[in-house]
Protein backbone atom coordinates (compact mmCIF):
# COMPACT_ATOMS: atom_id res chain seq x y z
CA UNK A 1 0.00 0.00 0.00
CA UNK A 2 2.93 2.34 0.71
CA UNK A 3 6.24 1.97 -1.11
CA UNK A 4 9.11 4.38 -0.46
CA UNK A 5 12.47 4.16 -2.19
CA UNK A 6 15.61 6.26 -1.59
CA UNK A 7 13.58 9.18 -0.23
CA UNK A 8 15.53 12.34 0.60
CA UNK A 9 14.47 15.71 2.00
CA UNK A 10 17.29 18.21 2.22
CA UNK A 11 17.33 21.57 4.02
CA UNK A 12 20.43 23.60 3.12
CA UNK A 13 23.19 21.42 4.66
CA UNK A 14 21.01 18.93 6.55
CA UNK A 15 19.15 15.85 5.30
CA UNK A 16 15.99 15.70 7.40
CA UNK A 17 15.18 12.46 5.56
CA UNK A 18 18.28 10.66 4.35
CA UNK A 19 17.82 8.07 1.61
CA UNK A 20 15.20 5.90 3.32
CA UNK A 21 13.33 2.96 1.81
CA UNK A 22 10.45 0.97 3.28
CA UNK A 23 7.03 -0.48 2.53
CA UNK A 24 3.76 -0.93 4.42
CA UNK A 25 1.48 -3.84 3.51
CA UNK A 26 -2.29 -3.82 3.25
CA UNK A 27 -4.10 -3.90 6.64
CA UNK A 28 -0.80 -3.63 8.48
CA UNK A 29 -0.11 -1.27 11.37
CA UNK A 30 3.45 0.02 11.16
CA UNK A 31 5.00 2.29 13.77
CA UNK A 32 7.50 4.97 12.80
CA UNK A 33 9.48 5.42 15.99
CA UNK A 34 12.18 7.96 16.69
CA UNK A 35 13.35 10.79 18.93
CA UNK A 36 12.20 14.36 18.33
CA UNK A 37 13.72 15.75 15.14
CA UNK A 38 14.47 12.30 13.70
CA UNK A 39 12.49 12.86 10.48
CA UNK A 40 9.14 11.21 11.32
CA UNK A 41 6.89 14.18 10.61
CA UNK A 42 8.84 15.18 7.50
CA UNK A 43 8.38 11.67 6.08
CA UNK A 44 4.65 11.81 6.76
CA UNK A 45 4.27 15.25 5.22
CA UNK A 46 5.90 13.97 2.04
CA UNK A 47 3.63 10.90 1.92
CA UNK A 48 0.54 13.07 2.40
CA UNK A 49 1.57 15.50 -0.35
CA UNK A 50 2.03 18.44 2.02
CA UNK A 51 5.73 18.69 1.23
CA UNK A 52 7.86 17.85 -1.82
CA UNK A 53 10.86 15.56 -1.51
CA UNK A 54 14.35 16.43 -2.73
CA UNK A 55 14.89 13.01 -4.29
CA UNK A 56 13.56 9.46 -4.35
CA UNK A 57 10.13 7.99 -5.00
CA UNK A 58 6.98 7.26 -3.00
CA UNK A 59 3.86 5.34 -4.01
CA UNK A 60 0.69 5.40 -1.92
CA UNK A 61 -2.19 3.05 -2.84
CA UNK A 62 -0.66 2.65 -6.28
CA UNK A 63 -0.38 6.40 -6.96
CA UNK A 64 2.79 8.46 -7.25
CA UNK A 65 2.99 11.05 -4.48
CA UNK A 66 4.79 13.53 -6.71
CA UNK A 67 2.84 13.25 -9.96
CA UNK A 68 -0.59 12.06 -8.85
CA UNK A 69 -1.15 13.89 -5.57
CA UNK A 70 -4.94 14.31 -5.99
CA UNK A 71 -5.53 10.56 -6.12
CA UNK A 72 -3.13 10.04 -3.23
CA UNK A 73 -5.09 12.50 -1.05
CA UNK A 74 -8.33 10.68 -1.87
CA UNK A 75 -6.88 7.39 -0.63
CA UNK A 76 -5.46 8.59 2.69
CA UNK A 77 -6.74 9.87 6.01
CA UNK A 78 -4.15 12.12 7.66
CA UNK A 79 -4.13 13.08 11.33
CA UNK A 80 -1.42 15.71 11.94
CA UNK A 81 0.27 16.13 15.31
CA UNK A 82 -1.83 19.21 16.10
CA UNK A 83 -5.38 18.37 15.05
CA UNK A 84 -6.97 21.36 13.21
CA UNK A 85 -10.51 21.45 14.59
CA UNK A 86 -13.15 24.18 14.58
CA UNK A 87 -13.61 24.53 18.33
CA UNK A 88 -16.90 26.47 18.10
CA UNK A 89 -18.66 23.70 16.16
CA UNK A 90 -20.42 20.67 17.56
CA UNK A 91 -18.73 17.33 16.83
CA UNK A 92 -21.51 16.08 14.53
CA UNK A 93 -21.76 19.44 12.81
CA UNK A 94 -18.01 19.48 12.19
CA UNK A 95 -18.03 15.98 10.70
CA UNK A 96 -20.94 16.92 8.41
CA UNK A 97 -18.97 19.98 7.29
CA UNK A 98 -15.90 17.84 6.60
CA UNK A 99 -17.99 15.29 4.69
CA UNK A 100 -19.22 18.06 2.39
CA UNK A 101 -15.66 19.31 1.83
CA UNK A 102 -14.59 15.79 0.90
CA UNK A 103 -17.39 15.55 -1.68
CA UNK A 104 -19.12 12.62 -0.01
CA UNK A 105 -22.54 12.21 -1.70
CA UNK A 106 -25.39 13.72 0.36
CA UNK A 107 -27.24 10.38 0.66
CA UNK A 108 -24.13 8.72 2.20
CA UNK A 109 -23.04 11.41 4.65
CA UNK A 110 -25.25 10.55 7.60
CA UNK A 111 -24.42 6.83 7.41
CA UNK A 112 -20.67 7.47 7.21
CA UNK A 113 -20.77 9.92 10.11
CA UNK A 114 -22.68 7.40 12.24
CA UNK A 115 -20.04 4.78 11.46
CA UNK A 116 -17.18 7.13 12.41
CA UNK A 117 -18.90 8.17 15.64
CA UNK A 118 -19.31 4.51 16.58
CA UNK A 119 -15.78 3.41 15.67
CA UNK A 120 -14.06 6.28 17.49
CA UNK A 121 -16.35 6.14 20.52
CA UNK A 122 -17.68 9.71 20.36
CA UNK A 123 -21.36 8.99 19.83
CA UNK A 124 -22.18 10.25 23.32
CA UNK A 125 -20.51 13.63 22.75
CA UNK A 126 -21.56 14.26 19.14
CA UNK A 127 -23.78 17.22 20.15
CA UNK A 128 -21.17 18.89 22.33
CA UNK A 129 -19.12 21.93 21.29
CA UNK A 130 -15.66 20.65 20.34
CA UNK A 131 -13.96 23.34 22.42
CA UNK A 132 -15.55 21.92 25.58
CA UNK A 133 -14.28 18.39 24.98
CA UNK A 134 -11.22 16.88 26.66
CA UNK A 135 -8.04 16.52 24.60
CA UNK A 136 -8.69 12.80 24.26
CA UNK A 137 -12.13 13.37 22.76
CA UNK A 138 -10.79 16.10 20.49
CA UNK A 139 -8.25 13.59 19.22
CA UNK A 140 -11.07 11.15 18.53
CA UNK A 141 -12.99 13.78 16.59
CA UNK A 142 -9.84 14.23 14.49
CA UNK A 143 -9.66 10.47 13.96
CA UNK A 144 -13.32 10.41 12.91
CA UNK A 145 -12.53 13.08 10.32
CA UNK A 146 -9.68 10.98 8.88
CA UNK A 147 -12.10 8.05 8.48
CA UNK A 148 -15.14 9.78 7.05
CA UNK A 149 -14.26 9.29 3.37
CA UNK A 150 -13.32 5.63 4.03
CA UNK A 151 -9.64 5.90 3.07
CA UNK A 152 -7.54 2.81 2.43
CA UNK A 153 -4.61 4.24 4.35
CA UNK A 154 -4.41 6.13 7.65
CA UNK A 155 -1.33 8.24 8.40
CA UNK A 156 -1.32 9.29 12.05
CA UNK A 157 1.33 11.67 13.40
CA UNK A 158 1.75 11.35 17.19
CA UNK A 159 -1.96 10.52 17.79
CA UNK A 160 -1.58 10.18 21.57
CA UNK A 161 0.68 13.15 22.29
CA UNK A 162 -0.43 15.19 25.29
CA UNK A 163 -3.01 12.64 26.46
CA UNK A 164 -3.25 11.18 29.95
CA UNK A 165 -2.66 7.41 30.48
CA UNK A 166 -6.38 6.52 30.31
CA UNK A 167 -6.87 8.53 27.12
CA UNK A 168 -3.79 6.91 25.59
CA UNK A 169 -5.18 3.43 26.26
CA UNK A 170 -8.50 4.39 24.71
CA UNK A 171 -6.92 5.83 21.55
CA UNK A 172 -4.66 2.76 21.30
CA UNK A 173 -7.74 0.55 21.30
CA UNK A 174 -9.34 2.62 18.53
CA UNK A 175 -6.19 2.44 16.37
CA UNK A 176 -5.82 -1.31 16.91
CA UNK A 177 -9.39 -1.80 15.71
CA UNK A 178 -8.82 0.38 12.66
CA UNK A 179 -5.98 -1.91 11.55
CA UNK A 180 -8.52 -4.62 10.73
CA UNK A 181 -9.92 -2.53 7.88
CA UNK A 182 -7.24 0.05 7.07
CA UNK A 183 -3.50 0.21 6.49
CA UNK A 184 -2.00 2.36 9.24
CA UNK A 185 1.31 4.24 9.40
CA UNK A 186 1.70 5.62 12.90
CA UNK A 187 4.46 7.92 14.14
CA UNK A 188 5.28 8.13 17.83
CA UNK A 189 8.07 8.40 20.38
CA UNK A 190 6.08 6.42 22.98
CA UNK A 191 7.57 2.93 23.12
CA UNK A 192 4.66 0.97 24.72
CA UNK A 193 2.38 2.37 22.01
CA UNK A 194 4.40 0.67 19.30
CA UNK A 195 4.76 -2.59 21.20
CA UNK A 196 1.04 -2.88 21.93
CA UNK A 197 -0.42 -1.64 18.64
CA UNK A 198 1.99 -2.21 15.74
CA UNK A 199 2.70 -5.26 13.60
CA UNK A 200 6.08 -3.85 12.60
CA UNK A 201 8.26 -1.00 13.76
CA UNK A 202 10.69 1.27 11.92
CA UNK A 203 13.15 3.20 14.05
CA UNK A 204 14.36 6.41 12.43
CA UNK A 205 17.28 8.47 13.72
CA UNK A 206 18.90 11.53 12.13
CA UNK A 207 16.86 10.96 8.98
CA UNK A 208 17.93 7.33 8.52
CA UNK A 209 16.03 4.12 9.21
CA UNK A 210 18.30 2.26 11.62
CA UNK A 211 16.02 -0.70 12.36
CA UNK A 212 12.92 -2.22 10.77
CA UNK A 213 11.15 -5.45 11.72
CA UNK A 214 8.63 -6.84 14.18
CA UNK A 215 9.45 -6.00 17.81
CA UNK A 216 10.12 -9.70 18.48
CA UNK A 217 12.53 -10.04 15.54
CA UNK A 218 14.40 -6.88 16.52
CA UNK A 219 15.00 -8.42 19.91
CA UNK A 220 16.39 -11.55 18.27
CA UNK A 221 18.70 -9.54 16.01
CA UNK A 222 20.13 -7.44 18.81
CA UNK A 223 20.48 -10.20 21.40
CA UNK A 224 21.35 -13.65 20.09
CA UNK A 225 21.86 -15.52 23.35
CA UNK A 226 24.66 -13.22 24.56
CA UNK A 227 22.80 -12.16 27.71
CA UNK A 228 21.56 -14.95 29.98
CA UNK A 229 19.74 -15.48 33.25
CA UNK A 230 20.57 -18.67 35.19
CA UNK A 231 19.23 -20.09 38.42
CA UNK A 232 21.89 -22.32 39.97
CA UNK A 233 22.16 -24.05 43.33
CA UNK A 234 25.63 -23.89 44.89
CA UNK A 235 28.28 -21.52 46.17
CA UNK A 236 27.56 -18.13 44.57
CA UNK A 237 31.12 -16.83 44.42
CA UNK A 238 32.55 -20.08 43.03
CA UNK A 239 29.84 -20.29 40.38
CA UNK A 240 30.42 -16.65 39.44
CA UNK A 241 34.15 -17.29 39.04
CA UNK A 242 33.52 -20.33 36.82
CA UNK A 243 31.04 -18.49 34.59
CA UNK A 244 33.37 -15.48 34.30
CA UNK A 245 36.04 -17.71 32.72
CA UNK A 246 33.84 -18.47 29.70
CA UNK A 247 35.24 -16.95 26.53
CA UNK A 248 33.24 -13.88 25.33
CA UNK A 249 31.62 -13.34 28.77
CA UNK A 250 32.09 -9.72 29.80
CA UNK A 251 30.46 -9.69 33.24
CA UNK A 252 28.64 -11.90 35.73
CA UNK A 253 26.51 -10.81 38.66
CA UNK A 254 24.14 -12.67 40.93
CA UNK A 255 21.64 -12.39 43.75
CA UNK A 256 20.28 -14.82 46.31
CA UNK A 257 16.99 -16.47 45.29
CA UNK A 258 15.41 -18.85 47.82
CA UNK A 259 17.94 -21.67 48.36
CA UNK A 260 19.79 -20.95 45.11
CA UNK A 261 21.31 -17.97 43.21
CA UNK A 262 20.13 -16.10 40.13
CA UNK A 263 23.00 -15.17 37.79
CA UNK A 264 23.03 -12.48 35.10
CA UNK A 265 25.60 -13.04 32.37
CA UNK A 266 26.47 -10.36 29.82
CA UNK A 267 28.27 -11.57 26.70
CA UNK A 268 30.06 -9.45 24.13
CA UNK A 269 27.55 -10.42 21.42
CA UNK A 270 30.01 -12.36 19.27
CA UNK A 271 28.24 -15.69 19.75
CA UNK A 272 25.52 -17.55 21.60
CA UNK A 273 26.91 -18.54 25.02
CA UNK A 274 24.04 -20.71 26.24
CA UNK A 275 25.78 -24.02 25.51
CA UNK A 276 29.03 -22.87 27.11
CA UNK A 277 27.19 -21.70 30.24
CA UNK A 278 25.30 -25.00 30.47
CA UNK A 279 28.50 -27.05 30.12
CA UNK A 280 30.24 -24.91 32.73
CA UNK A 281 27.54 -25.60 35.32
CA UNK A 282 27.34 -29.32 34.58
CA UNK A 283 31.11 -29.90 34.51
CA UNK A 284 31.51 -28.19 37.90
CA UNK A 285 28.72 -30.33 39.40
CA UNK A 286 26.43 -27.44 40.21
CA UNK A 287 22.66 -27.86 40.05
CA UNK A 288 21.09 -25.91 37.17
CA UNK A 289 17.43 -25.08 37.69
CA UNK A 290 16.87 -22.61 34.86
CA UNK A 291 18.71 -21.10 31.89
CA UNK A 292 17.10 -18.50 29.63
CA UNK A 293 17.90 -15.52 27.50
CA UNK A 294 17.58 -12.20 29.23
CA UNK A 295 14.55 -10.42 27.78
CA UNK A 296 15.34 -7.17 26.00
CA UNK A 297 12.66 -4.49 25.88
CA UNK A 298 11.75 -2.23 22.98
CA UNK A 299 13.06 0.63 25.10
CA UNK A 300 16.52 -0.99 25.17
CA UNK A 301 16.40 -1.56 21.40
CA UNK A 302 15.44 2.07 20.85
CA UNK A 303 18.26 3.29 23.07
CA UNK A 304 20.78 0.99 21.42
CA UNK A 305 20.05 1.94 17.82
CA UNK A 306 19.59 5.69 18.41
CA UNK A 307 22.72 6.23 20.51
CA UNK A 308 25.20 4.28 18.38
CA UNK A 309 26.09 4.17 14.71
CA UNK A 310 25.12 0.49 14.56
CA UNK A 311 22.33 -0.22 12.12
CA UNK A 312 20.22 -3.31 12.63
CA UNK A 313 19.71 -5.39 9.50
CA UNK A 314 16.31 -4.43 8.13
CA UNK A 315 13.81 -7.02 7.01
CA UNK A 316 12.02 -6.73 3.66
CA UNK A 317 13.22 -3.16 3.08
Amino acid sequence: MIKVKNLVKRYVNVNAVDNISFHVNENEIVGLLGPNGAGKTTTMRILTCFMPATAGSAMVAGHDVFTDSLNVRQQIGYLPENVPLYLDMRAYEYLMFRAKLKNIPRRERRKKIEYCLEVTGIKDVQKQIIGTLSKGYKQRVGLADTLIHDPKILILDEPTIGLDPNQIRQIRGVIKGLGQKHTVLLSTHILPEVEMVCDRVMIINKGKIVAMDTPANLMKQLKTGSNLVLEVKGDGEKIKKSLSEIDTVESVSYRKKDDANEFYINGNGEKDIREAAFNCIVQNNYILRELKRQTITLEEIFHQVTTTETEVETANA
